[in-house]
């Protein structure tokens, strides 16, 4: 079967389409100079095939992240994961089925490299079960397979060409179709340039660049001079997925557009000179000394008896601590404000598209403004009562029998999907309404319907729940351990659950 998607018209005004299936056994590369078109064509074939196919777009200037707001892409800023969490992230999104884009801004290029590295990893050693059809889409590819050694370390350069060549050589396998573009052919690493059996050349003005452009087309060395009288968003199109003979193509309009619109001139600002003179030319304001005076060595008698003094205080002050946190009532008053505290941190429409990170300094700060006693939880034991809350559990309910059950059945699912899974027993012990698409979207951190849908698709495979749709359209959820469901929901329903 041809699935056919449209790229734009050809210069006698024909649609000009690309087959999505042959695309996906056969690879892409494009080229052209700044400037030329590429990320936009690169944006075009996303938007054009996001419906159809799941999608990971290695970006290294954050030009892609708009695609998350209209067709559901989950963005991954890389500088707030280390290189095994984008591994275990990579592994996750091929294995859940989830479109990505993986945002490398404000990193330096040995770090680029680096965690772009771990990412397409985990894509590409997924377990042969989750092996399913996927487009990565690598922009300013020579960045992370050059040909030649540059300014970052040797191993860092390895590491992402080794991942860029098990893309383009053996990605196929594994259902992975690499879709990479690059400034100029010559930058880029040849064994990964020659996996590619579609090609779309744009403007290129060096003559070794479009010489190797011509060759690639099957095209006279006479004619490469064309390359450089190509316009802006023009492209010359051939191979198995485009055209069998060059094709001349001119790349349509996109829906959504970069955060960072091309530079307009502008007029220039009214400023006299001798204003300019006295802003640009102004002395600089003095700098602060900076005086470090070394401690004194061995420490004056009277200090050491401070530091003695303030430690036992500390110690002393740690034993209040825990013997108040040891009472009931000081403990049952410590879970009120937690519960209080997460109940108004999620009281935010916004807090469930936000890092667990941030979430979790918003928690510390509010904490301290509460003081509900010493000894806050950490990161982890946060994330769990998050999961809680956001399933609309307080800590009194979780000290259940029930409720121990319910998450012992759950502590087989990923972490992300456990809320979901509590929110669902929720519901069905409590006699109410099967949560909507969008409540589960929003307890699962996404603005996408369909990822919420495939969410319950997941949970049904693995046994846990089963779905019914009762004879007015509305969905009934069996917790199949537990015997339990969910009164029927309508899945549209445009508000979530109430906590």
């Amino acid at each position: 079967m041809t699935v056919a998607i449209g790229l734009g018209y050809t210069k006698a005004g024909h649609p000009a389409t690309l087959d999505l299936e042959e695309l996906l056994a056969t690879r892409l590369l494009v080229q052209g100079n700044s400037g030329s078109g590429k990320s936009h064509l690169l944006r075009r074939l996303l938007e054009q095939s996001a419906p159809r196919v799941q999608q990971a777009v290695i970006d290294p200037e954050g030009d892609f992240v708009t695609l998350a707001e209209r067709f559901g892409h989950l963005v991954i800023n890389a500088e707030l994961h280390n290189e095994h969490g984008l591994q275990v992230a990579g592994e996750r999104a091929r294995i859940h089925r989830v479109s990505t884009v993986l945002n490398l801004e404000g990193l330096d290029a040995e770090d680029q490299l680096r965690r772009a590295a771990a990412f397409l990893g985990g894509l590409f050693d997924v377990e042969r079960d989750h092996w399913y059809p996927m487009l990565v889409v690598v922009d300013e590819a020579q960045l992370f397979a050059p040909a030649v050694s540059g300014d970052v370390s040797d191993e860092a350069r390895k590491l992402s060409l080794g991942a860029m060549t098990n893309l383009m050589c053996r990605g196929r396998k594994r259902g992975l179709a690499g879709v990479i573009a690059t400034q100029r052919l010559a930058k880029l690493a040849k064994n990964v340039a020659a996996e590619a059996s579609n090609f779309l050349m744009g403007r290129t003005f060096l003559d070794i660049d479009m010489a190797r452009a011509a060759d690639l087309l099957g095209m006279e060395r006479r004619q490469a001079e064309a390359f450089r009288d190509l316009e802006r968003g023009h492209f010359m199109a051939l191979g198995p997925a485009l055209s069998r003979s060059p094709l001349g193509i001119h790349i349509g309009t996109t829906e959504t557009q970069p955060p960072n619109a091309t530079p307009r001139l502008m007029p220039m600002p009214e400023a006299m000179l001798e204003d300019a003179r006295a802003v640009i030319l102004a002395a600089p304001p003095p700098e602060a000394p900076r005086v470090r005076r070394p401690p004194p060595w061995p420490p004056e008698p009277d200090l050491l008896i401070q530091l003695m003094a303030a430690k036992s205080a500390a110690r002393e002050n740690r034993a209040e601590a825990v013997e108040e946190l040891q009472s009931p009532e000081k403990l049952a008053e410590r879970r009120e404000r937690m519960d209080r505290i997460l109940g108004a941190i999620l009281a935010d429409p916004e807090a469930g598209f936000r890092a667990i990170g941030v979430l979790y300094q918003d928690f510390l700060v509010r904490c301290r403004i509460e003081g509900p006693g010493a000894g806050a939880p950490d990161l982890n034991a946060f994330r769990r009562m998050l999961t809680r809350a956001r399933a609309g559990i307080s800590a009194e309910m979780a000290d259940d029998d029930v409720w121990q059950d319910v998450q012992a059945r759950g502590a087989n699912l990923p972490e992300d999907m456990q809320g979901i899974f509590m929110m669902i027993a929720r519901a069905a012990l409590d006699g109410l309404s099967c949560p909507s698409d969008l409540a589960i979207a929003r307890a699962y951190g996404t603005r996408s319907l369909g990822r919420a849908r495939r969410v319950l698709t997941y949970m049904e495979e693995q046994e846990l729940i089963v779905c019914q749709m009762d004879g007015a359209g509305r969905r009934i959820v069996t917790l199949v351990e537990l015997a339990r469901a969910t009164a029927p929901g309508d899945p549209h329903a445009e508000e979530a659950l109430a906590g």
